[in-house]
């Protein structure tokens, strides 16, 4: 079985969250990494375990508008330039049934906000009739384009490590 982690991410702190979680999955199944705009729009049969991740933005997933906003914002260049997990998830196909998902993001420490872009990633793959191997995840940033708070890549890499633990195929 194969681990699929697809992020999004505005300014690089997503990404090194998904980088950290595929580094945890690889320790037991063969694992791939794609930004969401180089995904394709089917998930493949040797696909087990579908791990998506991206910023939360007003409370949610990103949406066009959010996104726009975050690039005005930026002090450096974008990660996630094109369309994310949102419209990803939205146009998305599986050829699986036994296929699991795991939902993750990253969101400002302080203040502590309500919502979450990984409890609407999960909701969305649970509409997509995808079960979930773990509960939603969040990890931190400090302001708007980060840096990551302390600790959390090692984090990361644990919550990787636990999802790869609860299925039986190791890598090769």
């Amino acid at each position: 079985m194969d681990a699929l982690v697809v992020y999004e991410s505005m300014y690089g702190n997503t990404k090194q969250i998904a980088e950290a979680v595929a580094e945890g999955l690889a320790t037991r199944l063969r694992t791939e990494m794609v930004e969401v705009g180089s995904t394709p729009g089917k998930v493949g049969p040797e696909v087990g375990l579908l791990v998506v991740g991206g910023p939360t933005h007003a409370f949610s997933m990103s949406r066009a508008s959010t996104r726009r906003s975050a690039a005005q914002q930026a002090t450096r260049p974008l990660v996630s330039t094109g369309n994310g997990v949102r419209e990803w998830l939205a146009a998305l196909g599986t050829a699986s049934a036994t296929l699991t998902s795991a939902a993750f993001d990253t969101r400002v420490a302080k203040p502590r906000m309500l919502g979450s872009a990984a409890r609407g990633i999960a909701k969305r793959l649970r509409r997509l009739g995808i079960k979930a191997a773990a509960p939603a995840q969040s990890f931190y940033v400090i302001g708007t384009e980060g840096p990551l708070v302390a600790g959390e890549l090692e984090r990361a890499r644990r919550w990787g490590e636990s999802l790869a633990a609860s299925f039986p195929v190791t890598a090769p």
